[in-house]
Order: structure tokens, then C-alpha cells, then sequence
């Protein structure tokens, strides 16, 4: 492996101005066969490629069949049609009361802060969402706020997107206080992959107001193979806990990535031994675009049947699929054969 050196002091706004946006240039920068440039190139137009310079270090040079590279890698399977799946696969958009707010569960109640992400991952459950419809401006916060306080049978806030923290800590920061004003919340929870792939977003800026909350904050990462988890992030992780943060780990199975024993397993190693909780594993959504990454239910049973073999439970993350009318996460249990 020829590694691709970051600079440790850039920022995190930096890596962002620097990620690879082209095809052409990710090929070369991994020394792959040109001829992939051809193959994802009407992908490349359906759903743009980007790739932050750290997560691009932890690929394999040379290797078209990296487990991170295949994450974020315009493939021609994505323009196929297959039945059964589609643009709203978790039909969220039956629970959209109002701009940027998507409200399933009776006590959680999701926000979509922005429409943003620092990666572009290929089997993207929201990579049709129509974000331009629920972008909130800075003064039309308050909508939320107001909703929070009809519903007063909310006691949690999650924070999605797009990626939450691609907002400014500052920007970010004053939600989070409007938020812990209401006396009902008690939690907030941020879905982020963004530490993920550029562990400096984990900053002073962050870890201060972090601090500062009453709330207790809860992150859940998505990180789906063991290749992903460096020391980088391993620091992120550790400052944050320091922080009190409860970090938990939500994967997503995805066929020739981490479908295997092997890939489960070194998985929920790797995201203890950082101090992050293996929480879920969830098939994927049946989102147009993603089908080749699809692994059965079935299968999935039997896999994690093998790997719950391996690991003790805590380390064994819940096979989960979220289906919609539902009241809450549908989990499935191993199958041992």
C-alpha cells in the first residue's frame, strides 16, 4: 500500500475545499485503470463524487476493490432500474409535517439541519431526498422550536441531514442552546459520518459547547468497515468521550464490503477498541441506485448468526431494518445453522 499523506494540522474546513470532487482525478490519485472512468461516469452525473483527502489515505493504492474506495466509487449498476426500489425508500416523505422536520416516532423527532455531506456515499438512502425543499434559513429556526413546544411528548432531538456538524460550531452551537431551553429534552442525538472521514472535525470549537450542554448528547457515527477506523479517528473518539459524549456505531451491510465474517467481526473490534459501541447494523434501504449493494434479509441472518459466534453480545451490533409505518426500528434476529 503506497499511503497518501494529510497534513495532521489541516482544518477541517480545509479538507472539505480539498476534497476530490472528479472521477478522473480520484483514479489517479489511487493509480486504478482509466477505464473506470468510463464505467461511472454517468453515475458521476447522477449523484456527484466526493471524497475528503483522509478517507482517501485509508484506500488501498491500486486495489479497484477497496472496501472504502467501493463506498464512495460512481459504478454504471447505479443507473439501473430495479424493481421495488425507489427515490423515497423510507417514504419519509409521509412524515414531513412541515420544512425540515421528519416526525415517525412519538418521542424523537428528527431535523434536517442542512442538505450537505463531507462524503457522498453511493448507497446513500437519501441521495434523492429533496433537500432544497427543507433547507431551513437561519431565520426560520424558530418553525422548529415552535413545533418542539406543541409537541411537548418530545424528550429527544436528532440531529441529521445531509451531515449536522457540516454546520459551523457557532451556527451550531446556538441551535443546540435554543434546543436545551425546552425543559421536555432531554437528549440530543447527531448522526454524523463526517468525524468519520475527517476526524479534525472533532475541534476545540466543538468540544466547547459540547461541554457547555445540560443535554445529555449522544453521537452516532456510520462507519461500515474496519479500514475506516484509524488513529485519527481513534483521538476524535476519545476527546469527545472525555466530553461525555456516548458514541455509538450504526453500519449499514453492503454486499462485497462487509458481508463477510471476517469484515463483521474485525468491524466491531476496531469501533470498541476506539471507544465507540457497536448499535446497529441495518440492511440497506431500498433506495434507487443502490440495489447492487443489496443483501437479503435472510442473509443477513445467517451472517450475523456466524458472527454473534464470534464476539461477545455487546460487540454484536443489532440487525435492524427500518420499515416504514412502523413504530419503530424493526430488529431480526440470527439465525444459527
Amino acid at each position: 500500500m503506497i499511503p497518501i499523506k494529510t497534513q495532521n494540522t489541516t482544518s477541517w474546513p480545509q479538507h472539505l475545499t480539498q476534497a476530490i470532487t472528479s472521477l478522473n482525478d480520484l483514479i489517479e490519485s489511487l493509480g486504478l485503470p482509466k477505464e473506470l472512468i468510463t464505467q461511472g461516469q454517468d453515475a458521476q452525473h447522477s449523484f456527484k463524487l466526493l471524497v475528503p483527502r483522509p478517507y482517501l489515505s485509508r484506500m488501498e493504492y491500486g486495489n479497484p476493490n477497496d472496501p472504502l474506495l467501493r463506498q464512495v466509487m460512481p459504478d454504471a449498476a447505479e443507473m439501473l432500474k430495479v424493481a421495488g426500489y425507489n427515490k423515497d425508500p423510507l417514504e419519509e416523505a409521509d412524515h414531513n409535517p412541515q420544512k425540515a422536520i421528519v416526525h415517525k416516532y412519538k418521542r424523537r423527532l428528527l431535523v434536517i439541519t442542512t442538505g450537505t455531506c463531507a462524503v457522498n456515499c453511493r448507497y446513500c438512502f437519501r441521495r434523492h431526498f429533496p433537500y432544497g425543499d427543507n433547507q431551513l434559513a437561519q431565520a426560520e429556526w424558530q418553525s422548529v422550536i415552535d413545533y418542539l413546544i406543541a409537541h411537548p411528548e418530545v424528550n429527544e432531538v436528532i440531529l441529521s441531514g445531509g451531515d449536522p456538524l457540516m454546520m459551523k460550531d457557532t451556527l451550531l452551537a446556538n441551535k443546540v442552546r435554543q434546543i436545551e431551553a425546552l425543559p421536555q429534552i432531554k437528549r440530543l442525538r447527531i448522526h454524523s459520518r463526517l468525524p468519520v472521514v475527517i476526524p479534525a472535525r472533532v475541534c476545540d470549537d466543538m468540544l466547547d459547547w459540547i461541554k457547555q450542554s445540560r443535554l445529555d448528547i449522544i453521537m452516532v457515527w456510520h462507519i461500515n468497515h474496519a479500514n475506516e477506523v484509524d488513529e485519527e479517528l481513534a483521538q476524535a473518539a476519545f476527546k469527545l468521550k472525555q466530553a461525555g459524549v456516548t458514541l455509538l456505531n450504526q453500519g449499514v451491510l453492503l454486499k462485497g464490503i462487509n458481508d463477510s465474517v471476517e469484515a463483521q467481526v474485525n468491524l466491531s473490534e476496531a469501533v470498541f477498541s476506539a471507544g465507540i459501541l457497536p448499535y446497529y447494523m441495518f440492511t440497506l434501504d431500498p433506495v434507487e441506485g443502490a440495489a447492487h449493494f443489496d443483501v437479503s434479509i435472510e442473509e443477513a441472518q445467517k451472517l450475523m448468526g456466524k458472527v454473534a459466534a464470534e464476539l461477545p453480545g455487546y460487540l454484536v451490533p443489532k440487525l435492524a431494518k427500518e420499515i416504514p409505518g412502523q413504530t419503530s426500528k424493526t430488529v431480526f434476529a440470527p439465525t444459527f445453522s
